[in-house]
């Protein structure tokens, strides 16, 4: 679950509610990795408080402050137990110099791997791609030099992931990673906003299938035909991104990953406008049997089409101060 930050704690909380029904509801035991936060207790006591409002049976501190804490056996065993792991926001560069390529850092891949719920939030999010962006200003045109990456955990491979997406105007450094690195897939999340991705079976094939919930849209950048000049672009000199495949993707939206393509949506039904054809094609059907049976003159359909007319109350009259 890669969350834009910014996550609705206090009304619907949609995308929390989602991670611990994920985690196991009632049994989800929880691990928070608070490290790239600058908080302290705190930000432990708000997530222990919304997890268990939302279900959860415990909620676990995971806090490594070094890399030598990262080797720490009590730590890693607590993931080996976790049914979900949280990572918080902060600061992702902090957050992947102590996690990444350490033992605990491995233990949240194979917990990932295993199908513990791995779900991280603003640094958090970054983190679980392969490549992350370590910081960078904002701005809506690519330019060389704009942004800088480390290596995240690789959860979602070949891929590079922003957040904080739309309200921190990040387009410029998500175009300016891919326009250097084509093979990656950029994924920019907004704020209170998730994309959960599933392995899901598709003609016989495991595909990684991304699904958007919440209030804001997942945008993506396919770089596979770019044309660029970020090879040869100067200092801070804007780049050349052309040919690069957008898709935004607001809430329902689903995209299959590994084929890079949009999953198509279901057609939405009008239930009253559907109830309306059903009574249609009921009486359709009856005229249809009626003259191939031929027990019925015309003079005789006219008069039973006249009595379902009859028999189709009206609608209900507008009240006083309503409008029709």
């Amino acid at each position: 679950m890669i969350i834009g930050g910014a996550e609705d704690k206090l009304r619907k909380r949609t995308i929390l509610r989602e991670f611990v029904a994920a985690s196991g509801g009632e049994d989800a035991r929880i691990a928070v990795v608070p490290t790239a936060s600058s908080l302290g207790a705190e930000v432990i006591e708000v997530y222990d408080a919304l997890f268990r409002r939302e279900g959860a049976a415990e909620v676990i501190a995971v806090r490594p402050e070094s890399r030598d804490d990262a080797h720490d056996d009590v730590l890693i065993k607590t993931l080996d137990e976790a049914t979900g792991i949280f990572m918080t926001g902060g600061n992702q560069l902090k957050l992947s110099a102590i996690v990444s390529g350490t033992p605990l850092g491995d233990a949240i891949v194979a917990a990932h791997r295993r199908g513990v719920v791995v779900a991280g939030t603003s640094a958090g999010a970054s983190i679980q791609s392969s490549h992350m962006v370590a910081f960078g200003g904002p701005g809506a045109t690519p330019k060389q030099r704009m942004t800088q990456v480390a290596a995240g955990l690789g959860l979602l491979e070949s891929s590079v992931i922003d957040q904080h997406f739309d309200q921190r105007n990040r387009y410029g450094r998500l175009l300016m990673i891919v326009s250097q690195s084509p093979s990656l897939l950029g994924i920019g999340v907004d704020e209170d906003t998730a994309a959960i991705v599933e392995h899901q079976e598709v003609d016989g094939a495991d595909h990684e299938v991304l699904r958007v919930i919440g209030r804001g849209s997942v945008t993506i950048f396919d770089p596979s035909r770019i044309t660029t000049d970020a090879f040869e672009a100067k200092r801070s000199a804007p780049i050349l991104a052309s040919g690069v495949i957008l898709h935004a993707l607001p809430e329902g939206s689903s995209f299959d990953l590994t084929t890079r393509t949009l999953v198509p949506q279901g057609t939405l039904v009008d239930l009253e406008e559907a109830a309306e054809i059903a009574v249609a094609s009921h009486d359709l059907r009856r005229m249809a049997r009626d003259i191939a049976a031929a027990d019925a003159s015309p003079q005789a359909l006219r008069r039973r089409m006249a009595r379902t007319r009859k028999s189709t109350p009206p609608p209900a009259a507008p009240q006083d101060g309503a409008t029709s």
